[in-house]
Order: C-alpha cells, then sequence, then structure tokens
C-alpha cells in the first residue's frame, strides 16, 4: 500500500495544523521580522518541511527527499522555464534600443499627470506584468513616471497601486499555470483543464476590481475632484482592460490576458485622447507648460516608434497560434498547431514518489495512492514561445546572435537568485503536500465554515507578501485552498481562483516589491515610507476580493464555471 499519511499527528487538528505550519512561519519571520533575503528564509523553510515531514508526521526521509527533488524540478520547468524567459523577451527590447522608443511614445501621450499615470502605470505597467511579472513592472514605470517629473515616493505609490489587477496573469498566465498542474491530481482532472477552469474563474473576478484601479489610482494621486474631471479616460481604460480580461481569461488563454488586455486600454486611451481632453490641464505644484518644441520632439518619437511594438505583436501572434487548438475547437490536425506542439510533451512517474504515498478519508473517499507524475511540455510551455518569440523579434529588430546570447547571459545573471528562491519555495510545497502537512492545514481551515471565501483571499495575500509572487503563493497554498473547499462542499475551482486573486493584493506590500520600487527611483532605504501609503489600501481591497468570492460562493454561484 506504501506510506499512509497521518493528518493529525500531533494527537488534535489544531495543533497539528501549528506543527504543519511551522515551514510558512519560519519563512515569514525570517523575510518579514528578521529581514533576511528571499534565498536564505526559503533555504531555512525547506530544512524545517523537512523536518516536520520526518519528525512529526513519519515521512520516511527517502520519500520526503524525493517530494523535494521533485518540487525542484517542477519548478525549473513549470515556473524558472516561463518566468526566465518572459524576463528574456523583455530584456530584449531593452538591449535592442526599441524599449527607449516606446517610453518616449509614452512620455509624449500628454501633459496632464492624470493621463500619464492611467497610461504609464496602469495601461504599460499590466503589458510589463503580462509579459515579465516579477517587479519589472514597478521598477520600470516608477522610475519611467519619477522621469517625467513625478515625485519620486508618488510614483512608486503609483506603480504599486497599479499592480493589481494584471498580477493573476503574470508572466504569461504563470499563477494560474502553476496551480492548475499542482492542483490538477486533486480535482481529477488534466492539468491543461484545471488551467482553463481557474483562469476563467479568476477573469470572473478581478475585471470587477480592473473596473474600479484607474479611478482608485486618480484619487491617489490628484484627489476626486480632479478624478471626476477625467472620468471619461478612467471609465475608458478600466471598462476595457475589464473587458477584455475577461474575455481572453474565459475563451482564449491565460498567458495572454494581461498583454491583451494592457493593449486594449492604452490603445482606447490614446483613441479617446484624440478626440477628447480634460477641462484644464493638471501638473503639479510649481510645473510649467510643455515648451513647444518639446511637444515635436515627442510627436517625431511617436512616429518614430510606431514599429517598436512589433515585438509584443509577434509574442501574442506566437501565443496566439500555439493556442489555437484550445480556441477553437475541431480543427483539422494539420491546421492544429497545439496538439502537434503536445506531440513533444514528455509525462513521467517520479520515481520512488509515485504511488508511494497513500491518502485516505477525509480528503479522498477511500484509501487512494498520490500520484506524482512531471509533464515537461518542451515545445507548448510559454516559457518556450516566449524564447522563440524573443529571438524572431530580436531578428526582425536588427540584432545580431551575439547580441542575443550576450542578453541571454544578462539574463541568468540577473535573475540566478530569484530563481534558486523558486526552486525552494517549490520544493518546500511539495514536501508539504506529500508528507500531509497540506491537508493539515486544509482541514483546519475547513472549520471556518461560511466565511471560508473571506478567508481564503487573505491566505492569498499573506502568500503573496511573503514571497512576492503569485505563482509562489498558488504553490504554498493552492493545494491547501482546494482541500479546504471539498471538505466544505465549496467549489475548489472557486477556492484555488480566490487565493490567486487575493493574492494580487498583497504584492503591493511585498517587502520584495518595495524593495525594487525605492531602489528603481534611488531612494533605498524609503520602504517604510512605501508601506505606510500602500498597507490599507491593501488590506481593503483584499476583503473587496474576499466578498466577491463569498456572494459568489452564495448567491452568485451561477458565474463560477463549469468542467
Amino acid at each position: 500500500m506504501g506510506w499512509i499519511q497521518d493528518y493529525q499527528p500531533a494527537g488534535g487538528l489544531w495543533l497539528s495544523a501549528a506543527l504543519a505550519a511551522l515551514p510558512i512561519i519560519v519563512l515569514l519571520v525570517t523575510l518579514g521580522v528578521l529581514r533576511r533575503s528571499a534565498r536564505l528564509s526559503a533555504a531555512l523553510a525547506l530544512i524545517t518541511a523537512l523536518l516536520v515531514a520526518v519528525l512529526l508526521y513519519r515521512m520516511p526521509a527517502g520519500l520526503a527527499f524525493d517530494s523535494a527533488a521533485m518540487g525542484l524540478v517542477f519548478g525549473v520547468w513549470s515556473v524558472a522555464w516561463i518566468a526566465f524567459h518572459a524576463v528574456y523577451f523583455h530584456n530584449v527590447t531593452v538591449a535592442t534600443g526599441r524599449f527607449d522608443d516606446i517610453k518616449a511614445v509614452l512620455a509624449g501621450f500628454s501633459e496632464d499627470r492624470r493621463l500619464q499615470a492611467l497610461l504609464i502605470a496602469f495601461g504599460f505597467g499590466a503589458l510589463l506584468e503580462g509579459i515579465a511579472g516579477g517587479g519589472s513592472p514597478i521598477a520600470i514605470t516608477a522610475a519611467m513616471m519619477a522621469a517625467l517629473g513625478f515625485p519620486p515616493v508618488k510614483a512608486v505609490v503609483l506603480a504599486l497601486l497599479a499592480n493589481t489587477a494584471p498580477v493573476a496573469f503574470g508572466g504569461l498566465g504563470n499563477p494560474l499555470i502553476v496551480l492548475g498542474r499542482l492542483t490538477a491530481p486533486i480535482l481529477g482532472m488534466k492539468q491543461d483543464q484545471a488551467t482553463d477552469l481557474f483562469s476563467s474563474m479568476v477573469g470572473r473576478q478581478l475585471p470587477l476590481l480592473a473596473l474600479i484601479v484607474p479611478g482608485f489610482l486618480i484619487v491617489v494621486l490628484a484627489g476626486w475632484k480632479r478624478m471626476i474631471e477625467v472620468w471619461p479616460a478612467v471609465l475608458t481604460a478600466g471598462l476595457s482592460f475589464a473587458v477584455m480580461q475577461f474575455v481572453t481569461s474565459n475563451f482564449i488563454s491565460p498567458s495572454l490576458v494581461d498583454v491583451v488586455a494592457a493593449l486594449a486600454a492604452m490603445a482606447s486611451l490614446w483613441i479617446l485622447t484624440r478626440f477628447w481632453q480634460p477641462p484644464a490641464v493638471w501638473r503639479f505644484d510649481g510645473e510649467e507648460p510643455v515648451k513647444a518644441g518639446a511637444s515635436l520632439g515627442a510627436a517625431k518619437a511617436e512616429r518614430g516608434a510606431l514599429y517598436a511594438w512589433a515585438p509584443y505583436v509577434v509574442l501574442i501572434a506566437a501565443i496566439f497560434l500555439s493556442r489555437i487548438g484550445t480556441i477553437f475547437k475541431n480543427l483539422p490536425e494539420w491546421l492544429d498547431l497545439t496538439k502537434l506542439l503536445h506531440k513533444a510533451d514528455w509525462v513521467f512517474a517520479w520515481p520512488g514518489l509515485h504511488k508511494e504515498v497513500v491518502q485516505h478519508a477525509p480528503i479522498t473517499p477511500k484509501d487512494s495512492p498520490y500520484a506524482a507524475t512531471l509533464t515537461v511540455d518542451f515545445l507548448y510551455s510559454p516559457g518556450t514561445v516566449a524564447l522563440i518569440a524573443a529571438i524572431v523579434a530580436g531578428f526582425a529588430m536588427g540584432a545580431k546572435p551575439g547580441l542575443l546570447l550576450a542578453t541571454y547571459r544578462r539574463t541568468l545573471h540577473q535573475m540566478r537568485w530569484a530563481l534558486a528562491t523558486i526552486f525552494m519555495i517549490l520544493a518546500i510545497a511539495f514536501v508539504m503536500n506529500y508528507s500531509g502537512a497540506t491537508q493539515t492545514l486544509g482541514l483546519a481551515l475547513a472549520t471556518t465554515g461560511v466565511l471560508f471565501p473571506l478567508f481564503s483571499a487573505y491566505i492569498g495575500w499573506l502568500g503573496v507578501f511573503l514571497t512576492g509572487s503569485d505563482a509562489s503563493t498558488n504553490s504554498l497554498f493552492g493545494p491547501m485552498q482546494v482541500i479546504s473547499a471539498q471538505q466544505l462542499h465549496v467549489d475548489p475551482i472557486l477556492a484555488g481562483a480566490t487565493n490567486t486573486s487575493g493574492g494580487v493584493m498583497g504584492k503591493m506590500i511585498s517587502p520584495q516589491n518595495l524593495s525594487i520600487g525605492a531602489t528603481a527611483i534611488g531612494q533605498s532605504g524609503q520602504e517604510g515610507a512605501l508601506l505606510r501609503q500602500t498597507f490599507l489600501w491593501s488590506v481593503v481591497l483584499t476583503a473587496v476580493v474576499g466578498v466577491i468570492s463569498l456572494l459568489q460562493a452564495t448567491v452568485l454561484s451561477f458565474m463560477i464555471p463549469s468542467p
């Protein structure tokens, strides 16, 4: 039968849950209280997870280390491969100089600071989140706004607040891809099916937030009265983003959601301002109007940079073609590129772990061997698609092979510690899943009853606060949320999606992102000031997600997608 999990190894549920949470507590304390590096915090938490598995849960050491090894490899392919090549794609646009052209276009969009904030922080920040994820949208948009004359701290606050609605689909949909792959065995469905269901559910939660975030940004920047003056722009940005976020997440692919929605919001704003302008240009106190020559230079840069958007067109086309079989059903085999790419998939059982761990009631109806299979989708992975798109776009922009290789090496150096942290976070998640610690926590959370959907949002929020990543919080807490929901007879798709949607609101207070934002404007040491300006908004917006989830679990249950 294999080794049988014990869900109450300490004798009582809550004592067992407290001990099962030790890896998470170690991560929280070392990262948030002792202010150690993310990689050191993750390493200590991984050691704690292994000790809890072996000493408390009496898991054979071989199985514990096998589960950690599988988590590490899962992190390499399913998370790091995607995140790395998303950042590489962005770095190629920087290395070729095309990104500077795009910045010039954005700078010449309007003299009104409110419209600049909407286009750069909300629209362009979402595009960067969709492609690269991580802290890049915060660093880049904050630095851009500061260079344009925004007060530096205010620029970072705006960048942090704007980096909410797009985060769930960041890095080419990586958070939802991770969630789908980790929870598919628990849900009893294929990985792609689970990912698509979570994508659809999140796409029925976050658009409600996307509608209010633009207005929220302008209120923080200039006040309620000044926001009312630009309500057509606020409505245009929020509505266009929300509509395309819903459509893309439900009917196309999670990998394209942010890219499509962000481009739609930016294009809609651009078109609107060709026909409408606010009654008066709003600037910061003491600012002088832009001189005519500067406006002419911006217009020239705009005309010269139109082709600079070509990399993003290439990326959209590449992802669209790779997902064409999921968008258009019953295509002829010779046209179904999705099916062709999947032929290169490698699915294998992890040696020494596959079906060697046995789950039982109340987690499963009867004793069931816990599968440990890994899918390596060599060609279908968004990471591979982003790599191909980066090479094609790079050559189209005039890059030489040497530049592309040098950029690849720089990206490896840039992300080396972030990648190491990702590997360890996934190893922690797998050890907790296979030892039974995640299941113990899930059973404890199930005691929250009807308020579980509200708590679910704050669990995701806590995870992103700790790790700085929605993909990482889905790794840590996604399976636990799904198991808790099953125990409460709450739809597990809703629970996993709420973990993701609640998590995005923790992004603006995550120590890593605060540090990235402060560094981007040359204000290291100002993280505390940034936290004070964003913490309350983070808590309030998470509550909004929790209330939406609670309503969807009860009176709005028709919004939950069915398999």
